[in-house]
């Protein structure tokens, strides 16, 4: 008996997946341990800018990173939460990571209230010279969300992180997403470049200016340009903020958010450095 293109479709995003699982997982064995973060690290997130943290946790590491946003588009307002990213260290430089379904309510306008699919992926921080820091990730989205919400399909996306200081107080970052939806076969594949420029102020604060473009396929780009900052209150606790606007009509016209991250050590035995 034939399969649906469905069933085909799903059999074929998992494998993408599971593919680079293996790769993110096996690769650099010769990395030395101690390049990668461990449990005397400060917490580093993927939030609050679009740009995801070239780092993992350390190993042993549990860390939740939230937020609350208002967004305005098209004349609808609607506020997201929690926003919520659980990342977890699994071993030396590899973490598991979930994005938990945000829901989205819409104040009014024809925005649809709802929650957003569930994501879960894998991260591993791999060695490069130069001073730059780079991370792989694959994941994979599951329609879980609400009708209107809802990609309505499994969706794997490949991500490259990047980040490299310039000078004491200064970095840049970057990060490269391939994302594939398998219901939405003409937008296919869609990509995703940012560029987002960093400046410290003293040892607990930083402040970040960032590109975010969206590029599907046979449809129209979105571009925002945004901008935010952090405050490590403690060595594993973050407060955050972030606001930005569309540079075009499929953009959000503004948006503004804050959001609270923690980190908590040692869950595994041997985890402690």
């Amino acid at each position: 008996m034939s399969q649906s293109p469905i069933a085909t479709m799903c059999r074929r995003a998992i494998a993408v997946v599971l593919f680079m699982c293996a790769i993110t997982t096996g690769v650099s064995l010769v990395f030395a341990a101690d390049v990668c973060p461990n449990s005397s690290s400060e917490i580093s997130t993927d939030r609050p800018d679009v740009t995801n943290s070239s780092r993992v946790v350390p190993y042993g590491s549990l860390q939740f990173e939230n937020g609350v946003d208002w967004t305005v588009r098209q004349g609808s307002d609607v506020v997201s939460g929690t926003e919520t990213r659980v990342r977890l260290g699994v071993a030396q430089c590899t973490e598991v990571l979930a994005d938990v379904p945000t829901y989205f309510y819409s104040l009014n306008g024809r925005a649809s209230s709802g929650f957003s699919d569930f994501v879960v992926s894998v991260k591993r921080e791999l060695p490069i010279p130069f001073g730059f820091h780079l991370s792989v990730t694959g994941g994979l989205g599951f329609p879980t969300g609400a009708n209107k919400i809802s990609t309505h399909g499994y969706d794997p996306y490949v991500q490259v992180p990047w980040s490299r200081r310039i000078t004491d107080d200064w970095s840049l970052h970057g990060m490269f997403t391939v994302t594939w939806f398998t219901s939405q076969h003409r937008i296919n594949p869609t990509f995703e470049p940012t560029l987002s420029l960093e400046r410290d102020l003293g040892p607990t604060r930083d402040l970040f200016f960032e590109y975010v473009g969206d590029y599907p396929n046979h449809a129209r780009p979105s571009q925002i340009l945004d901008g935010g900052g952090s405050w490590r209150v403690t060595r594993l606790e973050q407060l955050d903020f972030h606001v930005g606007f569309g540079l075009n009509s499929s953009s959000p016209d503004h948006y503004f958010g804050i959001g609270y991250s923690f980190r908590l050590d040692g869950l595994f035995m041997g985890s402690r450095n």
